[in-house]
């Protein structure tokens, strides 16, 4: 069986939380896909609210916190990623967006993504499309086609309706359709490894005599 990692992050804000939610939602939807085809799946849930200071003193610094930089590696080491929002003034919410501009540039490439949104109206689900898939885009990111949305009515007693559920099934086979096109996650890449030998470095090529 074929080891794989999953990042799930929620920026929900409040507790309980429908962003939260809606994140645990897919996260098992994609497991469950995942394993049905022969995987094992590790999930690694990254709820932003316990790293909002960090994620201030990061941008600030420049360096990250311990705690930060767990749920960073979190993230870039995993082989697919489901990110969730909460939708406010019509785009992501400033931490969410803050997390993401603390990355490293590049370690998103090619990441296989899903994303989710919650908001009070359904008149929000446009952000997905305006704002969250264009800055993954950006990225470089793979985000696959079918994003979720959840408002208030999405939800019967705690748990997806119908509709809901049935663009949760969908977009969990999406996201495991692309991450079993890749082999799996290695692991976070080391910011400091060097990509060049010395000599290259210093602007000689191999067979350039050494004085």
């Amino acid at each position: 069986m074929t080891q794989r990692t999953v990042a799930v992050v929620s920026a929900g804000l409040s507790q309980p939380s429908s962003t939260r939610l809606l994140a645990d939602q897919l996260a098992a939807a994609t497991r469950d896909e995942l394993v049905r085809r022969g995987n094992t799946v590790q999930l690694r849930v990254v709820d932003l609210r316990e790293y909002a200071h960090d994620v201030v003193n990061n941008m600030l610094t420049g360096f990250p916190p311990t705690a930060l930089r767990e749920a960073v590696d979190a993230v870039t080491g995993s082989d697919g990623l489901i990110a969730v929002t909460p939708i406010f003034n019509a785009s992501y919410n400033g931490l969410f967006k803050s997390f993401f501009d603390v990355l490293e540039a590049e370690s998103l490439v090619g990441r296989p993504v899903l994303i989710g949104a919650t908001g009070g109206t359904a008149r929000h689900s446009l952000a997905l499309e305006h704002a969250i898939r264009p800055m993954f885009s950006y990225l470089r990111a793979v985000v696959v086609p079918t994003s979720v949305f959840a408002a208030p009515e999405d939800w019967s007693g705690g748990t997806a309706d119908g509709a809901l559920r049935g663009r949760i099934g969908r977009a969990a086979g999406e996201l495991a359709d692309q991450v079993e096109l890749r082999p799996p996650a290695s692991g976070p890449a080391d910011p400091f490894a060097l990509t060049t030998d010395f000599l290259q470095m210093l602007g000689r090529g191999d067979d350039a005599p050494v004085n």
